[in-house]
């Protein structure tokens, strides 16, 4: 489970939490240039208690694995279906239109200069990651050969932290995935299919991170 304690940063909470990133967005609290902060820090600056914001980042928690099976076999199916094969079919939308994005609005000051590259990166980094995942973890663990699983979890877990941090310099290079004045219609949807595909990245990781990985290791 997660803590919510007040130490722990803004980035690391929008990087393990569904939901957390829009949340901090909402109240104006920056997860990318000010990800650094403790959640203390972060409500201090923007005016918000952090009483409420610990109530926010809670019902996240509670609602993150209501909908995931409890049976191995069939959140390891859930996870293939509803994650990897739904990330590969957006990036393979998400990252020619940031590139016609970037073409197209290379002047404006806005403009996400770099963000398909940044996808690009991402994209080899999870699709690499979710290889191993389907060619070698979860055959074991569906084959019930658990014991064998704590170092490669270790690995897997790190490689969890390289995509939070891919995330972040996602937001850092859109600002927030805040939409200038008068964007145009492939910026707006842009932008939308970004912050929903992260959220699901996160949603991702949130699940083999704490229902999963914790059977086996």
């Amino acid at each position: 489970m997660i803590d919510i304690n007040n130490d722990r940063t803004v980035a690391a909470f929008a990087a393990s939490l569904p939901g957390a990133a829009e949340v901090f967005r909402r109240h104006g609290i920056s997860f990318c240039c000010g990800g650094h902060f403790s959640l203390q820090e972060a409500v201090n600056d923007v005016g918000v208690r952090v009483e409420a914001l610990r109530e926010e980042l809670q019902a996240l928690i509670d609602d993150a694995d209501r909908d995931a099976p409890d049976d191995t076999s069939l959140l390891i199916s859930h996870i293939l279906g509803r994650y990897h094969e739904t990330h590969r079919a957006e990036l393979e939308w998400l990252i020619p239109l940031a590139q016609k994005v970037e073409r197209v609005h290379a002047k404006h000051p806005e403009a996400p200069l770099g963000l398909a590259a940044a996808l690009g990166r991402l994209q080899q980094d999870l699709e690499e990651h979710m290889r191993k995942e389907e060619q070698v973890l979860f055959p074991i663990m569906q084959a019930g050969a658990g014991e064998t699983l704590r170092v490669p979890i270790a690995r897997f877990r790190e490689e969890h932290e390289a995509e939070g941090f891919h995330i972040r310099e996602i937001e850092h290079i859109t600002h927030g995935l805040s939409l200038p004045q008068g964007a145009c219609n492939s910026w707006q949807a842009l932008y939308a299919g970004i912050e929903k595909f992260a959220a699901d990245v996160v949603a991702h990781i949130y699940l083999e991170k704490t229902k999963l990985f914790p059977r086996f290791a």
